[in-house]
């Protein structure tokens, strides 16, 4: 498992967390672990829906380029009405 280390951290933002923790019965680590995941709105339920999603986009078979008109022409339409 990968370490972090993380110097110069601000003591008011570790009594934070060290206080937020006892309260949740974690240990700094876990609760550190907790608000990180809650910050970056990672969770495995939130990803197994973003893999889920973008598998049935990749069924669908839609070739991106070909689907949207040309800016420059749709310009010239505009100006041309």
């Amino acid at each position: 498992m990968p370490l972090l280390q993380v110097r110069d951290f601000p003591k008011e933002l570790y009594d934070t967390i060290s206080r937020v923790a006892k309260t949740e019965n974690r240990s700094i680590p876990q609760q550190t672990i907790v608000l990180l995941k809650n910050a970056l709105n990672i969770s495995d339920e939130r990803m197994a829906r973003r893999r889920a999603v973008l598998e049935e986009i990749d069924k669908l078979n839609i070739d991106r380029v070909q689907q949207f008109p040309d800016p420059a022409e749709l310009t010239r339409e505009d100006r041309d009405r």
